[in-house]
């Protein structure tokens, strides 16, 4: 919701400090996500003083005026100067005081600089209203009273100036979804009066009665609790004046016309949805307009005001004539009830619908509205009459015409007022602060509720009707609490005599892998886990038995209408994101649940995971060292590391087809195997993947389950006597099929090598046709032996490697390459 601070302060003292103000507003649960400045557009715009004005020696229309802007322009000496400026008007003269546009305005026509004019210098612009924006005579200059200060910012001066906080207001706050709402929860914060926002505003009522135009049928009360009509003739439909555009444009709104705007208005300030229909159009040939609020008909049309035509549900109700729907109850009107500028008659409603059949309706015809995020979190019904009354009265002192006496009230289900007994030494104990008694009254009191004193420390709350979340006595110690100041609890620490806390096995896991992570220069992030049906797909990974997707019966939208089954997709749209904001280097990671359905269970199946994407490079390339961009063998290393904190026994990469992993890059993709367990996988994302994410490709990924890997992982390692003795080192090349995996190879040398092989390493690849024939490779290693109890003799290690080369032969058909 937006907040204009400059109507908010008509009804209550706002701190001038709105950084501290915003503090306040967060740490009383209403969350500021934004600080607006209107008026912003008159930067460098002051007001100033023709202080002189002569004749332009080369035009025959322009005169070259001398301005005095005051302490807005000065000189080396720190004095006020006079600005020079050429100005086409005729309609000011010496001593007038104008807006002044200096160098450096941004102005609708561009921005202002130094320039010559018919040859004379100009700094700056004497400005008319088409100049600033405005609507109006563009004839001259904006002639300004004689008391406007010199100097002062034009913005401030005529009240363009406006800070709009984007406020987050929670589902269960409906009473602050509305400039009085707000004004009250200020004067709460601070413990100051609030204004009422109606005052000053009279009903006037004619002799005619609404009763005898008007009838109202509710045809299902849980639908609709309270429905009310007025009626006011010979109105004037046209522009809103200045004062009533202003504010409802500075809530979020577009100005229309004065009727429209009115109820707009009325519905930021107080939070009641109004909807005014043309009475001619609705009223039958008798001159009676009968509505009935019903549910819709299966395969009824309505054209709402946005002129789609929309086929409804009987799920959906609607406001109604005998003869046909006109508006959708809560949501929206209809177009062939449409207040136009040949409207004369005005039928306001004011009412409150189902919550739940307005979200439902406005979600499925995917038409959110002012008026049914209000309704969705309930709207208050005992200030319907009072409402309407005001909304009347404004209609009539704004576009005059008549308010009929009487209004039409059908109020078949009415709410009993929610009475608490508050205990206030309960309060103090669960929420642990000394709360002063009489502060606790007050802030229930400043909140709108009455408070009854009853025998001890003991009172009789009553709720009021616009704060439905206030149901019970926790409520009530919630409410207190959260005014007088969470930070004012002091700290303590737990019982639990005897007792030593300590991590969980899972966490101290999930630990490591964090610490893990960012030792390996990868970021955490974290995506949402709501996600597109059509990931999967985008991403050619194959949807397993067992893997159907979790769908959500209330979907915010359409693209985040299942419970996601893997984490890559999120991360690779972190990707695209990055990518498209001029972020070529990429490192995240994430730890979240995945989702499936759970055959036979009303909660879904969830399993743990961490996933982790790379793209770009590490870092940039130098004069000395070129960029190396993110491969298979980066991924590959992350889960390296990984699997040497943890520990993880009998750790190996198994290579992965395209088949078996079509979202990955064929012959770049492997998964990680501890003690006979698939952990996860890593490989380069398919091009046509990363494509269909609008991502640049390569992409490195990885994705492993942790509930599998904890069961594998300890943090005790095996641990090695340092040989004493010099190790014999040897290479040996082998000549094999393509198709033997140096992974093969070397199994093979550990088993032949036994304890007398301290190590092996690849450190060669060659292919040659010519040399060494077609479908064949050499793969060159260097050998360690070594003993930990002598020095082993070279007679000893010719044996040993024999045997070795042997069996390797043996096993994968190689041979040894000279």
């Amino acid at each position: 919701m937006k907040v204009s601070l400059k109507w908010l302060s008509a009804y209550v003292d706002v701190p001038a400090d709105t950084h501290t103000f915003c503090d306040k507003l967060d740490l009383t649960g209403t969350g500021v996500e934004g600080v607006d400045e209107s008026g912003a557009q008159f930067t460098h715009v002051v007001i100033g003083r023709i202080a002189g004005k002569a004749a332009h020696p080369n035009s025959d229309h322009m005169w070259i005026t001398q301005v005095d802007v005051g302490g807005a322009h000065v000189g080396p000496d720190g004095k006020p100067e006079l600005l020079q400026i050429v100005c086409g008007a005729q309609n000011f003269n010496e001593g007038d005081k104008v807006p002044v546009a200096m160098i450096g305005a941004e102005l609708p026509g561009g921005k202002i600089k130094k320039s010559k004019l018919r040859g004379e210098v100009s700094m700056g612009m004497n400005c008319g209203p088409e100049d600033l924006g405005f609507e109006g005579d563009n004839s001259g200059l904006i002639i300004l009273p004689e008391d406007a200060p010199v100097g002062m910012d034009y913005a401030r001066y005529a009240g363009l100036s406006d800070r709009i906080l984007d406020l987050e207001i929670t589902p269960n706050r409906p009473d602050c979804l509305s400039m009085e709402g707000m004004a009250r929860e200020v004067g709460a914060m601070y413990r100051i009066p609030v204004k009422d926002a109606t005052e000053g505003f009279d009903l006037v009522e004619g002799v005619d009665s609404a009763a005898d135009h008007v009838r109202v049928e509710i045809v299902d009360a849980g639908r609709c609790p309270r429905y009310t009509a007025r009626l006011i003739k010979n109105v004037k439909v046209g522009p809103s004046p200045a004062w009533l555009a202003e504010r409802v444009v500075a809530a979020g709104a577009r100005s229309i016309n004065n009727v429209v705007d009115i109820t707009n208005y009325v519905l930021f300030l107080l939070g009641q949805p109004l909807h005014s229909f043309d009475f001619d159009k609705v009223a039958g040939e008798d001159g009676i307009a009968r509505i009935v609020v019903r549910p819709a008909r299966d395969g009824e049309t309505l054209e709402t005001l946005d002129g789609e035509v929309r086929e409804l549900t009987d799920d959906m109700t609607v406001i109604a004539t005998p003869q046909r729907p006109i508006a959708l109850a809560g949501v929206m009107g209809g177009m062939d009830s449409e207040v136009d500028d040949a409207t004369t008659n005005i039928l306001l409603e004011a009412a409150t619908f189902s919550p739940s059949h307005t979200s439902r309706t406005s979600r499925n015809l995917g038409l959110i509205s002012e008026s049914s995020m209000r309704y969705e979190r309930k709207v208050d019904q005992m200030a319907i009459a009072r409402n309407a009354d005001f909304a009347a009265a404004l209609i009539a002192d704004v576009c005059g015409g008549e308010v009929c006496r009487g209004l039409v009230d059908v109020w078949p289900v009415r709410e009993e007022p929610v009475v608490n007994i508050y205990r206030h030494e309960r309060c103090c104990a669960m929420m642990g602060a000394p709360i002063p008694a009489k502060e606790a009254v007050d802030i229930l009191e400043r909140l709108g509720c009455t408070v009854e004193a009853l025998n001890g420390p003991e009172y009789r709350v009553t709720s009021p009707s616009f704060r439905p979340d206030l149901e019970r006595e926790i409520d009530l110690y919630e409410e207190v609490l959260r005014l007088y100041g969470m930070d004012k609890v002091p700290s303590t620490l737990p019982g639990g005599r005897g007792r030593i806390g300590h991590r969980t096995w899972s966490q101290q896991i999930l630990s490591k892998l964090h610490i893990t992570m960012r030792a390996s220069g990868v970021n955490e992030t974290q995506t949402y886990a709501f996600a597109n049906p059509h990931d999967q797909e985008q991403l050619r990974m194959p949807t397993g038995d067992g893997e159907e997707a979790v769908e959500l019966i209330n979907p915010i939208n359409a693209d985040q209408s299942v419970m996601r089954r893997s984490l890559i997709p999120g991360l690779v749209r972190s990707v695209a994101y990055n990518q498209n904001h001029g972020i070529a280097n990429i490192q995240l990671y994430e730890v979240g649940n995945v989702f499936a359905v759970h055959e036979g269970k009303k909660v879904p199946k969830q399993r743990e995971k961490l996933a982790c994407v790379l793209a770009g490079a590490m870092g940039e390339g130098g004069w000395n060292q070129a960029r190396q961009p993110f491969d298979f063998f980066d991924g590959k290393g992350v889960l390296e590391s990984i699997a040497r904190e943890l520990a993880l026994p009998k750790v190996r990469f198994k290579a992965l087809d395209a088949d078996a992993a079509p979202w990955l890059q064929p012959g770049r993709a492997a998964e990680l195997i501890s003690a006979g367990a698939v952990i996860g996988w890593v490989g380069e994302i398919h091009p046509l993947a990363v494509c269909a994410f609008d991502a640049q490709a390569p992409v490195v990924a990885f994705e492993i389950d942790l509930q599998t890997l904890e069961k594998r992982a300890r943090f005790e390692r095996e641990t090695y006597e340092i040989p004493e003795f010099p190790p014999v080192t040897m290479d040996v090349a082998f000549v094999v099929d393509e198709d033997v995996t140096a992974e093969r190879v070397m199994q093979v040398m550990g088993s032949a090598g036994g304890k007398l092989l301290g190590g092996a390493h690849l450190f060669d690849v060659y292919r040659d046709e010519e040399r060494l024939g077609a479908g064949k490779k050499s793969m060159a290693f260097a050998l360690r032996y070594q003993a930990l109890d002598r020095t082993l003799s070279g007679d000893e290690v010719e044996r040993v490697h024999a045997k070795l080369v042997q069996k390797v032969c043996k096993a994968t058909g190689a041979e040894v390459r000279s």
